[in-house]
């Protein structure tokens, strides 16, 4: 038993936000019935990352909709809507992240589903919430991140902003989403009644930044400053940054940096005693380390500074990763197969129950797939 097994999630989302929520509680156990237009479906589909192909779709819409079945419907045709409507009625959750007005136009709202069903959980995620002048602008990661701020705090300060290598905003919301879905389930199970939780990227993103933008509201609105050299986090003082090594890369968080000077054998360091300085003068300590870290391998300094408790560590690819035992050991990806017999990796649910990894072995479904069985199901 897996703690969400009995609880029926009927999703009208696409593309990464929403679909990421419901990927999360399928894992846990949900029933997700991924309500899909004829002929396109969810246009995740045709989304391509690379040109990695598989079984003829897009690998994230692979990666991102594995144990969730697929409903068929046009929801602008009467017949497909009343079956969809007939879905929700048995169902324990919505989700949908269409742009504010359109899901009213469908006659899927709130405050029409909550007649039908009083006691559904109904979820959605906006790009910029249901208010305000960005309320229509597409919900997109790189416009999310570009719009947010959070451009501004990776890359050396003499870069331009520079957007994180993955969606980020996407995943975030979706989790958040997946946190308010979770919290109005356990309500629903005491007071039996349902309620809408609403998740903007946009506030997610935001939340994302709240050591930053806190600190920025409490040092007088200074602007945000990276360091010129090795910037891992624009508030951090030196160490804190990944640098070349003579045959790779280090990575060091915080750390007092006399000591280190002491454990690098490198005498320069040891003339910024005072914590201050750490902030004040970040970057001409920085072109020092890295400098001085040039000289030796990776093995070799950290062969020096994990034994003195410094944290740091080796920067791996995913090829040098992939075959430690440190990952080994995680048994992080599972093999998932499709209903036509196609099998492809991917990653597991994260989260352990009672010591036991929540793994599943569907893959992604067909376009349609269940429809059938599903309307028989109903009928």
């Amino acid at each position: 038993m897996k703690p969400l097994d009995d609880i029926l999630i009927i999703d009208l989302s696409q593309f990464l936000s929403a679909p990421s929520a419901t990927l999360r509680l399928a894992d846990l156990g949900a029933r997700v019935i991924k309500v899909e237009r004829p002929e396109t479906g969810d246009l995740c589909r045709q989304l391509y990352i690379s040109n990695v192909i598989l079984n003829g779709e897009s690998s994230v819409f692979r990666a991102i909709n594995r144990n969730k079945e697929s409903f068929q419907a046009d929801l602008k045709n009467k017949t497909d809507k009343t079956l969809v409507l007939k879905l929700i009625e048995k169902a324990d959750v919505l989700i949908h992240n269409f742009r504010p007005g359109v899901i009213e136009r469908l006659g899927l709202d709130y405050g029409t589903i909550k007649k039908i069903n009083p006691s559904i959980i109904y979820g959605s995620i906006s790009g910029y919430g249901e208010e305000g002048p960005w309320k229509s602008k597409p919900g997109q990661d790189l416009l999310l991140q570009s719009l947010s701020g959070l451009t501004w705090l990776s890359g050396n300060g003499h870069d331009g902003p520079v957007p994180m290598g993955l969606a980020i905003v996407d995943i975030l919301s979706g989790s958040h989403l997946a946190q308010g879905i979770l919290a109005a389930l356990v309500k629903k199970s005491k007071t039996g009644k349902g309620m809408k939780v609403s998740v903007s990227m946009l506030e997610s993103i935001l939340d994302f930044q709240f050591e930053t933008i806190t600190t920025f509201y409490h040092d007088g609105g200074q602007p945000t400053e990276r360091s010129t050299e090795n910037n891992a986090h624009a508030y951090l003082g030196a160490p804190y940054g990944i640098y070349k090594t003579k045959n790779g890369h280090l990575s060091l968080a915080m750390g007092a940096i006399p000591f280190l000077g002491e454990l690098l054998e490198c005498e320069q360091l040891k003339n910024y005693p005072e914590p201050e300085s750490w902030f004040t003068q970040r970057d001409e300590i920085k072109k020092i380390l890295a400098d001085h870290l040039k000289t030796e391998t990776t093995e070799k300094w950290l062969s020096v500074l994990e034994p003195a408790d410094i944290w740091c560590a080796n920067v791996l690819n995913w090829n040098t990763l992939f075959d430690h035992e440190g990952f080994k050991v995680l048994d992080m990806i599972q093999k998932v197969v499709m209903g036509d017999g196609f099998e492809y990796k991917t990653t597991r649910c994260p989260i352990k129950i009672d010591g036991k990894l929540l793994t599943s072995a569907l893959g992604s479904p067909a376009l349609g797939e269940h429809t059938e069985a599903i309307i028989n199901e109903l009928t």
